[in-house]
């Protein structure tokens, strides 16, 4: 029975919570240094050239690179010997459930949240932005999807700033964002005392309404309006993001994400192969995004709140 509960999609709205990670996401964004049709026909030009209240927002697992970068993150560390081979069996498999429920159980996100912050207890931030960098090389920079990227390029040539927004730590997103030339990102935001991880969170997971409670702090702070700025996902879970923007698109989206978006008009896009596509898209790992994320966030949430 618990795994039909797991298979069972859950509807969750904005908690206290909830709007504390996309508040801490926003804060660390700013703090941090041939394609398919649209299906909609008769689409306008898009994006608008030299909008300054414009800008486009990208989740990442499945949508810019493919998989999930934190589960990529994972492997990196278990090759540095960060836990043993009982550890990346656990992750291994919780990938493998991602890929078949496409949705997450609390109950089931918690122990994996936990799991993953215990790992990084104790580091310091900059031991792992330092091998965030090397892991970037070794296993992502060949998951990204061209056309995705064409996208996100399309952005920054008609002038308008491109974030990533997802649950994966803050620090792995910002070493995407910058490789690729974007303009920053959102992301799960971890508690640290002088540079060393404590493993807590700052508020939960950046994840499904969680996001889009970033974008709308980042949006308020960068003076954006939403109903100009452009938002990309694979995952149903992004549908609160997605429904705050003028222009939503669904990329490579899973089962529940590719209805939503014809009921609604939304363009779709889809990168990848007929074997690929008939997949089961991978949602954003949210439990594991805790692993890292946030130091200056939190140190400025809580200087705010004194």
């Amino acid at each position: 029975m618990a795994a039909l509960r797991w298979l069972t999609p859950r509807k969750r709205s904005a908690t206290a919570r909830s709007v504390l990670a996309g508040e801490a996401a926003a804060e660390a964004a700013l703090a941090a240094p041939a394609q398919e049709k649209d299906d909609r026909a008769g689409a306008p030009a898009f994006p608008v050239v030299g909008d300054p209240h414009a800008a486009a927002f990208f989740d990442l697992d499945n949508t810019v690179m493919q998989g999930a970068a934190i589960f990529h993150f994972g492997r990196g560390l278990y090759k540095r010997k960060f836990f043993q081979s009982r550890d990346l069996a656990r992750f291994a498999w919780q990938q493998a459930y991602f890929r078949i429920a496409g949705s997450e159980d609390p109950e089931h996100m918690q122990e994996v949240r936990e799991s993953a912050l215990t790992i990084i207890k104790g580091h310091r931030v900059e031991e792992l932005m330092s091998i965030g960098e090397e892991i970037y090389d070794e296993y992502m920079a060949d998951k990204i999807w061209p056309g995705t990227r064409a996208l996100a390029q399309a952005h920054l040539d008609a002038g308008q700033r491109v974030w990533l927004v997802t649950a994966a730590p803050v620090e792995t997103a910002t070493i995407i964002a910058r490789r690729l030339g974007l303009t920053g990102a959102l992301g799960t935001v971890a508690e640290h005392v002088d540079g060393v991880y404590t493993g807590r969170l700052v508020g939960e997971p950046l994840h499904g309404p969680s996001k889009a409670e970033a974008v709308k702090a980042l949006a308020g702070a960068e003076g954006l309006e939403l109903s100009r700025c452009a938002a990309y996902s694979d995952s149903s879970n992004d549908i609160p993001m997605l429904s705050l923007v003028g222009h939503p698109y669904a990329i490579n989206p899973d089962t529940r994400l590719r209805k939503h978006a014809r009921e609604k008009g939304w363009r779709l896009r889809d990168y990848r192969t007929g074997r690929k596509a008939a997949k089961i898209g991978i949602p954003a790992a949210a439990g594991v995004g805790a692993v890292a994320g946030g130091a200056a966030a939190a140190m400025a949430l809580q200087r705010r709140r004194r």
